[in-house]
């Protein structure tokens, strides 16, 4: 019966015939994550090298005043061009209880993010403390919010670390794009949710097209392409290689990684979603981060005693955070604040109130935990190197030549 549950997510039974019906909620090498292409080897070692550049105080201060300069074009310049210069002076006039109750919010937010990460590769599979989860997950935070947009930085740091634990290569990648798709599931199905139920009528509130309707079809279309690829067989590379010969399979075979990879991580994900007896630690996360930075925003704007309907605080911070893709802005610094007020402001809410709102939950979210990650970076510095002293970062037997692991233990 188990078994027979599990097999939607890992059924290679032509490669890995070990790994079939294995659960990757429960900490074994799903046949997903075993069928897994390695990358050349120039590029995994350049992967596993310590990111520590990341954090080299030039680079923090060249990056801390391209943020400056980005918060003062929106918070100061901006307001001057619509005549909106009260806008920061409404910043010393917030409620301290409700600044209180947001910072208080936004620690269940990044406890939240841990008990994702634990739940999806820390709690079964590696056996990770809650400390060294902590230091993980706020470290590749960190990295993420001053060193690049759309969440690279910390995807590096994130895999250097699991690798020093003692995660295969395969595996470490299956489990990182699993913990991204239950991550932006939520923010997705908020996005369509939301978006439907504001313009149908449902829920109250300003409902136009362009933050509603528009929003909640781009994530539908999201969410049917990642099913999609999710359809691709579990052994795609395989049968590329072999419709394919010479230079041009090569090429082709390698072309086909990535597709495939994300659609084994995908698999994984949804096999957590199926089963929360085993994934709901995940899950609950990924809903508890989503839902505590909503929780953020809102008592932000409750601090300046500006009454916004649920679905529009949901739907105007979803709707902003899409700029958080901007390839130029550390952290979609300026992007992401520039986005949350023009959906505020479309859904018809006071300029000068959406700002002060705005800018008072992104200094609580995006600068708070900033130092913090940095501190969390050095401590998990100083793990790395007890992990090393006990052996933890040694490859088994195979690793990292195609070579199949065998099953982890739950």
């Amino acid at each position: 019966m188990r078994e027979e549950r599990i097999q939607g997510a890992s059924r290679d039974e032509t490669d890995t015939p070990t790994a079939t019906g294995a659960d990757p909620a429960a900490g074994q090498v799903t046949a997903d994550e075993a069928a897994a292409t390695q990358p050349p080897v120039s590029t995994q070692e350049m992967l596993e090298e310590e990111p520590s550049a990341l954090f080299t105080p030039k680079r923090i201060i060249q990056t801390l005043v391209a943020v400056v300069l980005l918060t003062v074009a929106i918070y100061v310049l901006v307001p001057k061009l619509f005549e909106i210069e009260d806008a920061i002076a409404r910043m010393g006039s917030g409620e301290p209880l409700w600044i209180a109750i947001a910072l208080a919010i936004n620690v269940l937010a990044f406890a939240s993010y841990v008990a994702l990460f634990r739940g999806v590769v820390g709690e079964k599979v590696l056996h990770l403390t809650v400390a060294e989860a902590y230091q993980i997950t706020m470290a590749g935070l960190a990295a993420t919010r001053l060193f690049s947009a759309g969440g690279a930085g910390g995807i590096l740091l994130t895999y250097w670390a699991l690798r020093k634990a003692g995660m295969e290569r395969r595996q470490s990648v299956c489990r990182m794009i699993a913990f991204l798709v239950l991550l932006y599931s939520v923010y997705m199905l908020a996005l369509m949710v939301f978006g439907v139920l504001l313009r149908t009528g449902v829920l109250p509130g300003s409902a136009p097209l362009s933050v509603t309707v528009i929003p909640a079809g781009l994530a539908g279309a999201v969410v049917v392409i990642v099913l999609l690829i999710a359809l691709l067989p579990e052994d795609f590379e395989r049968r590329i290689e072999r419709m394919t010969s010479g230079r041009f399979g090569r090429i082709a075979k390698r072309l086909a990684t990535a597709p495939a990879t994300f659609a084994q991580g995908t698999r994984t994900a949804i096999a957590f979603i199926r089963h929360p007896e085993q994934g709901g630690l995940a899950v609950a996360g990924a809903l508890g981060f989503w839902g505590a930075n909503i929780g953020v925003l809102w008592a932000s704007f409750q601090a300046f005693d500006v009454a916004v309907p649920f679905g529009v605080i949901v739907m105007g911070f979803f709707v902003g955070m899409v700029a958080n893709l901007f390839p130029l802005a550390p952290g979609g610094v300026g992007a992401v604040d520039a986005g949350m007020i023009g959906a505020f402001v479309i859904f018809g809410l006071p300029e000068s109130e959406v700002f002060a709102a705005v800018l008072t939950y992104r200094v609580i979210a995006f600068w708070v935990p900033i130092p913090p990650g940095i501190v969390a970076f050095f401590q998990l510095r100083k793990t790395v190197q007890r992990w090393q002293g006990e052996g933890r970062d040694r490859l088994a037997p195979g690793a990292g030549r195609g070579e199949e692991p065998a099953p982890q233990s739950a």
